[in-house]
Formats: structure tokens, C-alpha cells, sequence
């Protein structure tokens, strides 16, 4: 099995040293840049970790595909910023602020063709069954996107379909990672199947903690602006519990204060505060934290079927790390 040091070695290493096409500069600067920003490099990291369990080395055909994960994620976040209007990213301006729409849509397209172009480095032997796995997790991420755009018009979105559209919009990725990884180890297939489970409720706890750390979190430890999804009205996780426990007149006052403008750092904080005490009173903090942990044992109850001993104790040190946050 591979040293946990030489996994984050490699990370550091395969991102610091990634190339791009140099010319035009306007096409693949906002690539670059993408990359230079940073990230948690999540999808790349599951993907090397669970290809660790199965070999005793990095090979060549392992990093081109897990760097191709980060770049197909960071095209999913220049679109996303498109169509959400957002101004920041990690701190930054986005891509499509920085240039414009034009560009962002334009470099977008590149680096999900550049991703496949790394995907498809993937060894012969497994090649099929990794750009089989990786297509249609691609499909799956803009399905996801789409019912998240439909359900930011829509009033009543139900529990099951909001954890719908987060296992596709997050959850499959990550699973993806967790799976091809696997996949370039030589894994049986049984591992692979289980450790797309451990990666897929690895993916809906750690987005269900996203949502919770946006309402609740610490900014530093977060690293953005607490109450984003608040300030711009947007159904998160606690919204839709909080609607499920609400009483009619509970119901009014979050809808109201969702309504509330939040065009002042003053009106901000406001509604921040003013949905946050709804919250509070129908105890959705805690029944996210509880959900969260839900979701983590399932994932480690895949990993355990998995994997035995130090090799199980990776993937569970891993899952720590990712919802570490929220406890």
C-alpha cells in the first residue's frame, strides 16, 4: 500500500506542474488560472487513495486520470459561477468576472475536453470501463445542475428530490473518483461497486455539511462569508428540513424572511439573522449534524465490506477529514 506522504506529495507535485495549451492565452489563461487558485483537490486525492489501496506505487496511468477529475470539477465551477452571477470564487474573482461570460463559456468548454484528454490515460487494460464511468458521471453532474436551476423557481421542493439533485450534482463525482481509482488499481470489481457507495454518501454528507457550514460554520474554518446561500434565497438543505417541521405560521415567517432584501452589509445581516432564529427554533442544525453522521456511516459501511484493517483505516481517516468540520 502506498504512504499517505507519498499520495500528498504526488497532489502537490501533479498540480504545481500541470500544463495547458499555451496559445490563444484569452482560450486557456482562465484554465490556469482555475488550477492556480487552489481547491481541496478532493476528487484527485479519493481517487489516488483508493488506487493506493490496490498497488504499492504511483504509476503513470494513475495521474493524468486523477488530474483529469480536477479539471472536469473546475469546468463545472467556471458554468456554475456563469449562471449563479457569483462574483468569488476562494476568494477570488471568478472566471467570468475576470473576463467575461463569453470567455468563461469558451475556456469551460476546453477544459471539459481537456479532461477527457487525461481521463483517456487511464491504462488500456481498464480504459472502456473508466471513460464508461466518467461519461456518464458527466452527464449526471449537468442533470444535477439542471434540477438545482428548476428548484431555485420553485416553492416546494420536497427532501428526497433536493437529495436527488445533490447526489448527482456532487455526490456522483466524488464517487467517480473513489470508483476509477480503484478501477486503475486493478481492484476487483465488487471493491469498485462498494467504494463508488463509500464515495457517493461521502459526497452527500459532505454537501449536506456544506450546506450546514453556510448557516453555521466558523468563516475561517469555512473559508467564505457565512449565510451566502441566506443572502441570495437559495434552498439549501436546511431550508428544505426547515419547511418539513415548520407549523403554517413558522412557514410564513421563513418564506418572509427569505423575501427580505439583502442589498446592504445592514440588510445582510438581518436576514441572515432573521431566518437563522427560524432555524434555530425547529432545531435543523442539529437534525443536519445527525444526518451528516448518518451518511458517513454508510459510507464506512461500503469502505468496510471493502477493505479490512490499515487499508479500511484510510478510507475512514479520509471521510474524517471531509466532514471533520460539522462536529
Amino acid at each position: 500500500m502506498i504512504r499517505q506522504s507519498t499520495i500528498d506529495e504526488a497532489i502537490k507535485t501533479l498540480f504545481e506542474n500541470i500544463n495547458f495549451t499555451n496559445e490563444p492565452k484569452g482560450l486557456y489563461d482562465p484554465l490556469r488560472y482555475m488550477i492556480e487558485i487552489g481547491g481541496k483537490r478532493l476528487r484527485p486525492r479519493l481517487c489516488l487513495t483508493t488506487y493506493s489501496l490496490y498497488k504499492d506505487r504511483i504509476g503513470a496511468g494513475i495521474l493524468e486520470p486523477a488530474a483529469g477529475l480536477e479539471v472536469f470539477h473546475s469546468f463545472t465551477l467556471i458554468h456554475d459561477d456563469i449562471m449563479d452571477r457569483s462574483p468569488l470564487r476562494r476568494g477570488v474573482d471568478t472566471v467570468w468576472k475576470k473576463w467575461n461570460s463569453d470567455t468563461a463559456i469558451l475556456s469551460g468548454d476546453v477544459m471539459c475536453i481537456d479532461s477527457y484528454s487525461r481521463i483517456m490515460k487511464a491504462p488500456r487494460k481498464v480504459q472502456g470501463e473508466v471513460l464508461t464511468l466518467f461519461s456518464r458521471t458527466a452527464a449526471q453532474v449537468c442533470e444535477g445542475q439542471q434540477y438545482d436551476m428548476e428548484f431555485e423557481t420553485r416553492d416546494d421542493v420536497t427532501m428526497e428530490e433536493y437529495m436527488n439533485m445533490i447526489g448527482l450534482k456532487t455526490g456522483v463525482l466524488i464517487a467517480c473518483a473513489a470508483k476509477m481509482g480503484a478501477q486503475i488499481g486493478g481492484a476487483p470489481k465488487r471493491d469498485c461497486d462498494l467504494l463508488y457507495g463509500y464515495g457517493f454518501n461521502l459526497g452527500l454528507a459532505f454537501q449536506v455539511a456544506d450546506d450546514y457550514l453556510d448557516a453555521f460554520g466558523d468563516e475561517k474554518v469555512f473559508g467564505k462569508p457565512i449565510g451566502g446561500d441566506i443572502v441570495n434565497s437559495k434552498k439549501s438543505w436546511l431550508t428544505i428540513r426547515a419547511y418539513e417541521k415548520a407549523s403554517p405560521e413558522q412557514a410564513e415567517r421563513l418564506k418572509k424572511a427569505m423575501s427580505m432584501p439583502a442589498g446592504t452589509d445592514q440588510e445582510k445581516v438581518a436576514k441572515i439573522a432573521a431566518v437563522k432564529e427560524i432555524y434555530s427554533e425547529l432545531g435543523v442544525a442539529e437534525d443536519a449534524q445527525s444526518t451528516i453522521l448518518e451518511l458517513n456511516a454508510k459510507a464506512l459501511e461500503a469502505a468496510a465490506k471493502a477493505c479490512k484493517g490499515v487499508r479500511y483505516e484510510r478510507l475512514r481517516r479520509f471521510a474524517d477529514k471531509l466532514i471533520g468540520r460539522t462536529k
